[in-house]
C-alpha cells in the first residue's frame, strides 16, 4: 500500500534553525529545475544567497511552511511564503545580477495584477517560493505545503493569497488548489537589456500570476471548530 504524504512527511511553521536547510533546499530545486533560473544561468550557490534574505522574516511573519521526512528528519519541502506587503530586504542590491530579468518579468505581472492600488498589510500572503526535493516528487509533498500555507494565512485572517508561477507545472500545481490565472507574460517576447534572456524557454509559455481568495477557507475552518 502505498502511504499519503501526511504519513511520511511532517508539516510545520518555518522556524529560525531551519534557515540552512531550506536555504540550501529552494537553491538547488530552482538552479537546477525552474526554468526562469536556467534561462539566466543562475547557481546554486546564487540562489541560496538570495533566499538566505528572506529567513529572518520568515520567522518573524510565521506564514512559510516546512515539510520534514519523518523517517530521516531531512527537509524535503518548504513554501516561502510573505506578507505581500513586505518590503524588499536588506543586501536584496547584493546578489546576482542574474536575477535582474527575472524580477523585470515578474515585476510587471504584479504591476499589472495591482493596477495602482496600493498593497495592504496583513490583507493578502504572497506564496513566494515553493520547492521539493526530486527524491520526494510525486508524493503529495508540494500540494500538501501549499493547502496548510493557505489555512495557516486564512487563521491569520488573510483574505486572498497570490503568486507567480513559473512553468507549466508549477501552474497546474496551484490550479489544483484553486488558484485562478490573472495575468500573464511571454517568456519568447520578454525583452530586458536589448536582449531576450528567456528565449531558451518559450516552450514553457510565460510566467502567470495566480490568486486564490481564502474566504471559503476560513468558513471551513469556523464550521469545524
Amino acid at each position: 500500500m502505498r502511504m499519503s504524504s501526511e504519513q511520511t512527511v511532517k508539516y510545520r511553521l518555518y522556524q529560525d534553525t531551519d534557515a540552512d536547510d531550506m536555504s540550501r533546499l529552494l537553491s538547488e530545486v530552482f538552479a537546477e529545475g525552474d526554468p526562469p533560473a536556467v534561462a539566466v544561468g543562475l547557481e546554486a550557490s546564487e540562489f541560496e544567497a538570495f533566499v538566505r534574505l528572506f529567513c529572518r522574516q520568515a520567522v518573524a511573519q510565521e506564514l512559510t511552511i516546512v515539510a520534514h521526512c519523518v523517517e530521516t528528519g531531512e527537509m524535503c519541502g518548504a513554501l516561502l511564503t510573505e506578507d505581500s506587503a513586505s518590503g524588499l530586504p536588506d543586501g536584496i542590491d547584493q546578489i546576482s545580477e542574474k536575477f535582474d530579468p527575472i524580477f523585470d518579468i515578474l515585476g510587471q505581472l504584479d504591476e499589472e495584477y495591482r493596477d495602482g492600488e496600493d498593497v495592504v498589510p496583513g490583507e493578502s500572503i504572497h506564496l513566494f517560493l515553493l520547492g521539493v526535493k526530486q527524491s520526494f516528487s510525486g508524493k503529495g509533498v508540494a500540494q500538501e505545503l501549499i493547502s496548510k500555507c493557505l489555512a495557516n494565512g486564512a487563521s491569520r485572517s488573510y483574505r486572498m493569497a497570490v503568486t507567480e508561477a513559473t512553468n507549466k507545472a508549477s501552474q497546474h500545481v496551484f490550479q489544483k488548489q484553486g488558484f485562478a490565472e490573472r495575468v500573464r507574460r511571454s517568456y519568447g517576447a520578454h525583452k530586458f537589456d536589448g536582449r531576450y534572456p528567456f528565449k531558451s524557454i518559450i516552450e514553457q509559455g510565460g510566467p502567470a500570476l495566480m490568486d486564490k481568495n481564502l474566504g471559503s477557507i476560513a468558513t471551513e475552518r469556523q464550521m469545524e471548530s
